[in-house]
């Protein structure tokens, strides 16, 4: 089965985003520093601390991140959203409420006319969140 995952970069706050997000959404972090990496020896000294690359699982939600900014440096948009299909509507509701601790309820949760339980929000990185929980599907 082919899958999306989200992959957000920060610049230099990876590692406490990530712990947020886990914080909110359960699951297990991996997390790994450039200088725990074969790059460690190629990158300043003050890049160290930084994360390479960290995943977070939670069954089958899997959510990447990393430090690793480009020349052009980072840059935010709205072009890139993280959409979360829940389970339930206790897990929309609790993921809801912590991603939007310190953030923006953009549009609070309700019910929907396809039958969903949907809500978006910006969290207090800037990145932006679609939770749904459709009250139609099989589970």
């Amino acid at each position: 089965m082919t899958t999306i995952n989200s992959y957000l970069t920060f610049n230099g706050n990876c590692r406490e985003a990530m712990y947020f997000y886990k914080n909110c959404l359960g699951g297990q972090l991996v997390v790994q520093t450039i200088g725990e990496s074969p790059l460690a020896d190629k990158m300043p000294v003050q890049m160290k601390e930084c994360i390479l690359h960290a995943t977070l699982t939670n069954g089958n939600l899997v959510l990447m991140a990393t430090d690793m900014v480009g020349e052009q440096g980072l840059q935010k948009g709205n072009g890139v959203s993280m959409a979360i299909n829940c389970s339930s509507e206790d897990e929309v509701r609790t993921y809801y409420e912590k991603l939007a601790e310190g953030g923006r309820k953009d549009h609070i949760l309700e019910d929907t006319f396809w039958g969903a339980v949907f809500g978006d929000l910006t969290d207090k990185y800037g990145n932006h969140w679609l939770l749904q929980y459709d009250k139609n599907a099989k589970h």
